[in-house]
């Protein structure tokens, strides 16, 4: 009964309470006792590190192939058009980061000024190699999802991606997300042992807070675009578009949120046509919200660390990241997932890293998936204006 009960605590709450027990942890665990855990995330890392690629493989390229089975001009547009979304809204976030976190976060001083001591090591570790590389499973991906599309309609190759894809999701849902809490709880225990809790906790606060004017500042951009192109007004769109935004914020499910979203798109006035291939998708595959969120998490992590970053370094984890994340919806905590290996092989991120940078994505979760759905309505009134029909009467 009470293993039900944490079950259904939720994931988010069960991290804040881990995170909460990590720390308190960490003034009062003897060292014999910390070195459990931190054995158990020695061991927990090489098995993500092990996963993450194959994890990239059995998303990415069942997705590739579904999105493959619709030709036509509107799907190349609706595509292009969420990807360019996507990634400018990383550029933005990261180019806000940029700006004002230098002055939010001190780059480094923080870190260095809670002192600490070393963290113990753990018991022993086994060393799980991937498969292949991160880039190698995102070229294999993209081969063949789009072979597999173009050749094959009921192919048995098609089939085994389509199982892979179930048994990455099951070993998700079944193994990875019910150990998350236990693993930042081993995460923030080495931390404390450390000094480093304080000052990263901190920063926590500032992240979400400067996401958060984010989220609402790139929907009224978005909004502002789309209503103009397709003759709105932005603000009654915007304003006909909050019962998706407050239901995506309810259920942290875009594909849960697809039937709200679509009436509210089609109350904006967008063609029942469009509107029924673009929003659900948009769902799959535009994922500004989460993109804002994941760099603006990495670049302040970088910073409050010392760490180098530029442009160029940014820019190239952003247009990877859109490509990886496009099979996350629907998958518990899909996008920050598929998103590891990248902050890993792109961003130098470490164990610890990747961990804190799961609890900040889950804290948010909601206001991401939200900001998604949200924004597939702006999506879907750029596409009605190209591929809409223009007889039907719009809305003022």
């Amino acid at each position: 009964m009470n293993t039900d009960r944490i079950k259904r605590l939720g994931l988010l709450p069960r991290i804040i309470v881990s995170m909460a027990l990590g720390i308190g942890a960490g003034y009062i665990f003897p060292e014999w006792c910390a070195r459990i855990f931190i054995t158990f995330n020695a061991l927990f890392s090489q098995f993500l590190g092990f996963i993450i690629p194959l994890l990239i493989l059995g998303l990415v390229a069942p997705a590739i192939i579904e999105i493959g089975n619709r030709a036509g001009k509107m799907l190349l547009f609706t595509v292009a058009l969420a990807y360019a979304a996507t990634v400018l809204a990383g550029l933005a976030s990261y180019a806000t980061g940029a700006a004002f976190f230098p002055s939010l976060i001190s780059p480094g001083s923080d870190m260095a000024a809670s002192g600490g001591t070393e963290p113990p090591a753990p018991f022993f570790t086994i060393e799980m190699a991937p498969l292949m590389t991160v880039t190698s499973a995102l070229i294999l991906a993209f081969t063949l999802g789009l072979c597999v599309a173009k050749f094959s309609s009921h192919g048995a190759m098609r089939n085994v991606l389509s199982d892979l894809r179930q048994v990455i999701v099951m070993v998700i849902r079944s193994v990875i997300v019910p150990l998350l809490p236990l693993y930042i709880f081993g995460i923030l225990l080495n931390m404390t042992i450390s000094g480093q809790a304080g000052p990263i906790l901190l920063t926590f606060i500032k992240v979400i807070g400067v996401i958060f004017v984010l989220h609402v500042l790139l929907l009224a951009a978005q909004y502002a675009i789309g209503a103009l192109i397709d003759g709105k007004n932005p603000f009654k769109c915007l304003a006909t578009m909050l019962p998706a935004y407050f239901t995506a914020l309810g259920t942290a499910s875009s594909a849960a949120t697809i039937p709200v979203t679509l009436r509210q798109a089609r109350a904006m006035g967008v063609d029942k046509d469009v509107a029924d291939f673009t929003i659900p998708l948009c769902a799959t595959i535009h994922m500004s919200g989460s993109t804002l969120k994941i760099v603006a998490c990495a670049l302040a992590l970088m910073i409050v660390q010392g760490h180098a970053y530029d442009l160029g370094m940014f820019a190239g984890f952003i247009s990877m990241l859109g490509i990886t994340i496009i099979a996350a919806p629907g998958v518990p905590g899909g996008a920050i997932m598929a998103s590891l290996g990248l902050l890993t092989s792109m961003l130098g991120f470490s164990e610890a890293d990747n961990a804190l940078m799961i609890a900040l994505y889950i804290a948010m979760d909601s206001f991401g998936t939200a900001c998604n759905v949200t924004g597939d309505g702006a999506l879907a009134l750029i596409v009605d204006r190209f591929f809409g029909d223009k007889t039907r009467t719009k809305l003022p």
